[in-house]
């Protein structure tokens, strides 16, 4: 059984920069497809970014775009999330997901594409 633990939120100024990590166990990472999530109150979770398993390909939300970089390091059987110049409406909780793809060089984008989810690390953003 696959599971995703996220680490790295926290509360940070506007301007300001997180890394987000999430270490995968149960499977090796490099057969996975990731994603990034986010979902603040009161709204649905929508994708942020996301990494194809043969690590060709990212996605990043139009709101992130030049912002967030997603990377992995399958040795470490880790995905990344390096947020900068941060903005309030950033703030969320902020979800890992992994699939294994039917293509290693497609990055999912959508939340039922995905089989397994961590719990979530929550990012404040102060303005």
């Amino acid at each position: 059984q696959l599971q995703l633990a996220e680490s790295g939120g926290g509360l940070v100024q506007a301007g300001g920069s997180l890394r987000l990590s999430c270490v995968v166990s149960g499977s090796t990472l490099d057969n996975q497809a990731m994603g990034w999530f986010r979902q603040a109150p009161g709204k649905e979770r929508e994708g942020v970014s996301c990494i194809s398993a043969s690590d060709a390909v990212t996605y990043y939300a139009t709101s992130v775009k030049g912002r967030f970089t997603i990377s992995r390091d399958n040795a470490k059987n880790t995905v990344y999330l390096q947020m900068n110049s941060l903005k309030p409406e950033d703030t969320a909780l902020y979800y890992c997901a992994a699939v294994v793809p039917i293509y290693r060089n497609r990055c999912p984008v959508g939340i039922t594409e995905y089989d397994y989810w961590g719990q979530g690390t929550q990012v404040t953003v102060s303005s």
